[in-house]
């Protein structure tokens, strides 16, 4: 047997195995790549605290887990699935706002027997555009008014109720996990222009509804300077660390904002300013590369899905996912207020790592159930 066909003999045993165990090898590849280098940002960024990041391996282990489980779930399931677990999901929002545990002045878990706490809201995210696509699976696309307006309804229930927690940063992800399944199914220019021109309104009516620490994060956006020692301090000593980098950065566990504890949160939520002060501009975009590579799997997979259902499934996660990335990176730089969203997979983090390794899950299957042609 010569060389070459022994060689394309084991490739397509491998690409079959990847195929029989449900696993996508270019998305699991592209992860993989991402959680490695972010490891090592995190030993760097939570002070040399080899406990820390061996509690993130450990949620990582736990996130990889659901992420196989939820691959070998075919679709179909997860469609019949979709509403029962939106309808649960909206009974347990009640029961964090009737029964929840408090912190840090926000009531967002239910508490679990052995001192474990649950955040549904988290959940949420993944739920919410699994209700949206089922909605629109078997409906004749671009959506009615009328559709329109139903799914605007079950966008907002659970967004208000996670809002009042208060969370706001996570009632916007949600709203924005729905929103972008109502956009995937065809929404036509003339409502996206219309919902342009009503923004000012909905901008000004949430001002009015949001708390003063909320407020607070707006103004110190618009002006940090105007209070350096208070709460301007975490954006920029953020900026500042992110400049100090330059092309090359400092090199690795050499950035002082980070090591000495001006960055305060570097570890969770402004770690992508210690990679920036310790790998540069070099090492932001090896970053964003590997990012691109998940995003662009994502996108190609909900491409080509095989029903309404898998696509707009697939397609709203991605981008989801990709606000996850813009809005952490758009925070720490100073372009968007600070609003608690972590940097997906490299921030230390607990549910929110599960959430997002349960939708490459989704991912996956829908990448590998897909019938022969």
């Amino acid at each position: 047997m010569s060389d070459s066909l022994y060689r394309r003999i084991i490739s397509f045993t491998n690409a079959r195995l990847w195929q029989l165990v449900h696993i996508d090898v270019l998305l699991l590849s592209s992860l993989l790549i991402l959680i490695t280098g972010g490891l090592f940002v995190l030993y760097s960024a939570s002070g040399q605290d080899i406990a820390t990041v061996e509690r993130q391996v450990f949620r990582l282990a736990i996130g990889m887990g659901v992420c196989v489980v939820l691959a070998q779930l075919p679709p179909k399931y997860m469609r019949r699935a979709s509403p029962l677990l939106f309808v649960g999901l909206v009974l347990l929002l009640v029961g964090v706002l009737l029964f929840g545990v408090g912190a840090k002045g926000a009531q967002r878990w239910l508490a679990l027997p052995g001192g474990l706490r649950f955040q549904p809201s988290e959940i949420m995210k993944v739920v919410m555009p699994m209700m949206v696509a089922w909605y629109f699976a078997d409906r004749q696309l671009p959506p009615s008014l009328k559709q329109i307006a139903t799914v605007l309804v079950i966008i907002i229930v659970p967004v208000l109720m996670i809002a009042k927690q208060p969370d706001l940063g996570t009632s916007l992800l949600v709203a924005v996990s729905g929103i972008f399944a109502l956009f995937l199914a065809g929404l036509g220019w003339r409502y996206i222009i219309g919902a342009a021109a009503l923004a000012p309104i909905a901008g000004y009516s949430l001002w009015q509804v949001m708390h003063d620490y909320q407020r607070q994060r707006v103004l110190t956006f618009l002006n940090p300077e105007s209070d350096p020692l208070g709460s301007g301090w975490n954006i920029i000593q953020s900026k500042t660390a992110i400049g100090s980098g330059g092309m090359y950065g400092k090199g690795w566990l050499e950035g002082t904002q980070a090591q000495l504890d001006f960055l305060p949160e570097s570890h969770t939520d402004f770690i992508i300013a210690v990679l920036a002060e310790e790998f540069g501009l070099v090492g932001c975009s090896v970053l964003l590369l590997a990012y691109l590579l998940v995003i662009a799997r994502g996108l190609y997979i909900s491409a080509m899905a095989e029903d309404n259902y898998a696509r707009l499934l697939a397609g709203s996660l991605t981008l989801t996912f990709f606000v996850y990335l813009f809005v952490n990176i758009g925070m720490v730089s100073g372009i968007l207020p600070v609003v608690g969203v972590p940097l997906p997979l490299v921030s230390y983090g607990g549910t929110s790592i599960i959430t997002i390794m349960a939708t490459f899950g989704i991912l996956m299957s829908i990448q590998t159930h897909k019938r022969a042609r």
